[in-house]
This record gives C-alpha cells, structure tokens and sequence, in this order.
C-alpha cells in the first residue's frame, strides 16, 4: 500500500516513511520488515577494526546490495573486519554519494530493497564482519526536503553549514526524528554501528549535545554496544572521552602524507609541509595541530592534545571518499604520487596501531577515479554543475589546466564504477597481495597485533621515517624511504635484522632503495634511532609559508 499526507491543502511525503521505492518525491509504502536474521554480530576488540569504505552504486557494476554481498567472501579474505557503507538514506535521482538525503529512515531505493540490505548485513555477519552506516545529521539534501513543509521549528538560521540551514537541535520534535532514525538503523537492520558525517557542522547548545544524548541511547540497545564513530576537523578528543564515541576520523595524518608524496600544497594542503619529520609528530602526537595557528582563514588556533586518545580511537588513512572524490578528476593517491610511494605509504598505515580505513579498491590500485556525481533535475542540476567548476579555483593544479568532469553526467558515475578484472594482472595484483600480507601481519604478529600509542616512536633523518613498535614479544621497525635516492642501512639497523616485508621486490642489502619500506624485527632499537627526533615547535604553524 502506498501513501501520503494532506496538510493544509499540500500533499507530501511522509518525513517517517520506512520505504520509498518510488523515490523521494512520490507516495511511501507501508512497510515491515520481514527478513529472518540468522547470524550474530562480531565481537571485535579495538585493536582488530580494520574499516573499508564502499559506495553500494559503484563498488560492483551492479550497484546493488545483492551485488556486494558477493563481494563480502573477498573483504574477509583481504582481512577485513569492519564495512562502512556511504549514505543509504533516499534520496533523489538515480545516484549520488548520498550524502544529499532526505528520508532518515528510508534506504535508498536504487541499491535493491530493504530486505536485501538486511541480508547483506546477515552474510557480513555470518564471515565476522561488522557493518556502519555513515549517517549524515548535520544537513538535509535540497531537492525533496519536505520537513519545512510540515513546520519551520526543524531547521534555525542561527547557524549555518556549507549546505544550507542546519538542524534546530534545540526543537524536540528535531531530536526525536534524528534520535529514532540513528535507532532505527542499528534496531532494525542490526548495523554494528554509524559513521557520524562532519560533526563539527552539527550545533546544538542543548544539555545534553545531541551527540552524546544519541550515544547515551544507542547504548541502552539491546544487541550490543555499537561503534560510534565522528567525522571532525576540530582536532578535540571530547567527543571520545565526554560524549562516549569510539573514535574520530584524524584526518591530519592523511593530508601529511599526502603533501609528503606528491608535493601538492594547494587549497588546504598549503597547512602542511612535505617534510619527514612533521609525519612523525602526528605520528607520535596522534594528529599534527594541537593549538598551533591554522594558517588558513583566520589563522586561528587549531586542536588541542590528543594524549587521552588510545591508538583505536584514532582512524587514519590514505584515501576516503572525500579525499579523492573532492579532486577535481577524482584521481587515487597511487595515481598521484605513483605507485611504489603508494605502497610504502600502505606499510606505514597498516604497520601503527591507529585503527585503519581503505576505501574501495585502493588495495589493489583501483583504475577507476572516484568523482563526484549526482543526478539532480532542473536548475538544481546546473547549479551543481556550476558550482563544481567553481570549487577548484583555489586549486592551482586544476584551475587554469583542467576542468572538472560535469558531476550531472552519467558518464561521470559510469567511469567510478570499479573494474574487477583488473584485481589479478600486473601492479593490481602486486598490491593486493601486499596489502592481503600486510594485513595478516597486523592480525597475527605478536608485537602488531596489540599495542598502543605508548609503544610507538617515530621520527626521521632527513627525508627517510622510521617507525618503532615493541612490547615484551619483541620490537619491529619499519624504515620508509620517501626519496629517489637509495639511504644506507647499515648505519641505521645493526646485522641482526630480520626482514619480515618489503614494499617492492628490489633487492635489499645495505642500502634502502628509493621510495621503498621495510619492515624489519630486531632484538634491540638501533642506537641511531633511539632519540624519537627534532621537530618544530607545536606551538608554532608549520605549514606553507
């Protein structure tokens, strides 16, 4: 059955609908759900999330729930323990990131039906694999928001997001909607957890924050506790160690590495410089700004100490969706900085103890761009085209020489669509094998499979890391050569190394080669590593200047 409401001589969709196959804009079905749960979820211990980011449409050329789900046997194989999936709320046309929803209780109708998506949940379930749902609270799409219709008190001008009005979280009936959606995820479809958009857009002066009353709630389900996880540029642990949540994306990891590989300091990147060292201190200090003056904007203060934080609470990363997809060709970093700085990067993420996240094909070095792509209708549509083209003046590498692909295009989604047969030729195969031993490594030796920030030292001569962890199993170093000169290791490693992984096949003597990592067990710290390093005050910017 299929309906609608009146309301003052309007007819409009229902903003509660658990359903709509139709689309945003048309009548909701009646809905129960009537799939059998047969699996329980896992029981993960901080240290053994391993997140992989996927996009339903484009993760298989199907697009779909069912499609993925075939895909599951592969993600547990890799060594995978935790899929977040990107936005499933509807919302309108026939793709896009998802961002843009507007119907919280309603999975997008174009990925297959709900009782798909609850058994792509169950078969995750089944092979020990966790599944959250990125959610997204701090805004609602443009086209097919029919809440306002219903009554103003659910959005305030007070504040403003880079989206538009943000919520009224000061309104009860806007804290219930979003405070019953989030349960309703994790009740009815058994989500082990949600991945909270850009929480530093989400404003509420209320007691309690919207934010801590949610994690409050979520922990009195039944099931098990939920991971709770913030997207957040402010750099601040409260929201783990006030407010109850599991971690925080830290997102200055990502942008070091990034300026360290390819050189790029455009746009925010112009923060960070592409020096060694200053990845060793967010290495150690677990982000790289904490209170130092943003040199962007304002030049205000940025972040505070992220001691508080455990290892786990920290996810880091060399790529996600908006990192890629937020380039102007949705270029991958192995395209970028190419690949052998690319997978020596992947032995530095998955050799710290910070909770990793790969996005879809990375660990296989994906062909595929990642673009942004919508499908909005009308002047909606253009303006998004508009606006996209306007995105990148900041940018000097894309705004004179390049112009970004129409997100409006279907050739634009088409085109991010992954391409699986590559998985097995060639580099493709070469880095999944890598990662696939990386990731073994993490989960079985003694010394990487446990740990905390504690047991970590990292610093760097000149241009070349170095990266310790030990604890009473034993100590591992990992050396990574960022030039494309070779760096001599018998000053730096004694005879009694043992090589447990390179980052390519070239041969290791008593020189590291160029843009290559190692990872080595050794009996005793090398004395030449003993002294964690020098780096530049943290009260002092150490970005472009």
């Amino acid at each position: 059955m299929r309906y609608r409401f009146e309301l003052d001589g309007q007819i409009l969709p229902d903003p509660y609908a658990r359903w709509c196959p139709d689309g945003v804009h048309e009548p909701a079905a009646v809905w129960e759900p009537t799939y059998t749960f047969q699996h329980a979820p896992p029981l993960l211990k901080q240290n053994e999330r391993i997140i992989y980011e996927l996009h339903v449409g484009t993760f298989t050329p199907e697009g779909t729930y069912r499609a993925a789900q075939q895909k599951l046997g592969y993600l547990h194989d890799l060594g995978v323990t935790v899929v977040e999936l990107m936005p499933l709320t509807a919302f309108p046309g026939r793709w896009g990131w998802g961002y843009d929803g507007v119907t919280l209780f309603a999975p997008f109708a174009g990925y297959g039906t709900p009782e798909e998506l609850m058994a792509f949940i169950d078969e995750a379930h089944r092979l020990g694999i966790a599944v959250l749902l990125d959610l997204v609270l701090n805004h609602f799409g443009p086209d097919g928001n029919y809440l306002g219709a219903y009554s103003p008190v659910y959005f305030t001008q007070r504040h403003k997001t880079p989206w538009g009005d943000a919520l009224d979280y000061a309104e009860p009936h806007m804290r219930r909607l979003v405070l019953d959606a989030a349960l309703h995820w994790l009740r009815v479809y058994r989500f082990d957890g949600l991945r909270l958009d850009a929480t530093h857009e989400i404003f509420d002066e209320s007691t309690p924050h919207i934010l801590a009353e949610l994690v409050a709630r979520a922990h009195t389900q039944e099931g098990g506790r939920p991971l709770l996880y913030c997207e957040d540029d402010r750099n601040d642990p409260f929201l783990v160690t006030q407010f109850g949540m599991d971690g925080l994306w830290a997102d200055d990891f990502h942008h070091q590495v990034h300026v360290l590989l390819t050189g790029e300091q455009d746009g925010y990147y112009r923060a960070y410089r592409p020096d060694a060292a200053e990845l060793a201190r967010c290495i150690e200090r677990g982000w790289l700004y904490e209170g130092q003056l943003w040199p962007l904007g304002d030049r205000s203060p940025r972040g505070t100490s992220a001691d508080s934080l455990a290892a786990s609470n920290l996810v880091y990363c060399l790529q996600n969706h908006d990192q890629i997809g937020n380039r102007a060709t949705g270029d991958r970093l192995h395209v970028a900085a190419g690949t052998e700085l690319f997978l020596a990067a992947s032995m530095l993420l998955l050799f710290l103890p910070m909770t990793p996240l790969l996005f879809q094909g990375q660990e296989w070095l994906a062909s595929a761009p990642f673009l942004y792509f919508s499908d909005h209708a009308g002047e909606l549509g253009r303006q998004i085209t508009a606006g996209r083209q306007q995105e990148f003046q900041h940018f000097e590498a894309f705004s004179v020489s390049q112009s970004a692909p129409d997100p409006q295009q279907e050739s634009t989604f088409s085109s991010s669509v992954l391409d699986w047969t590559e998985l097995h030729h060639g580099n493709h195969a070469r880095a999944y094998q890598l990662y696939r031993r990386l990731l073994r490594l993490r989960r079985d030796d003694p010394v990487l499979k446990t740990g905390e920030r504690a047991q970590v030292r990292a610093g760097a001569r000149g241009p070349l890391l170095w990266v310790t962890r030990q604890n009473e199993a034993g100590i591992r170093v990992l050396l990574v050569n960022f030039t494309s000169q070779p760096v001599a290791l018998d000053t730096l490693v004694g005879s009694d190394a043992t090589l447990l992984l390179a980052s390519s096949d070239h041969s290791i003597q008593s020189m590291l080669p160029p843009q290559m990592a190692v990872l080595l067990e050794v009996t005793a710290v090398p004395a030449a590593l003993a002294d964690a390093g020098v780096w530049a005050d943290p009260k002092v910017w150490t970005g472009k200047s």
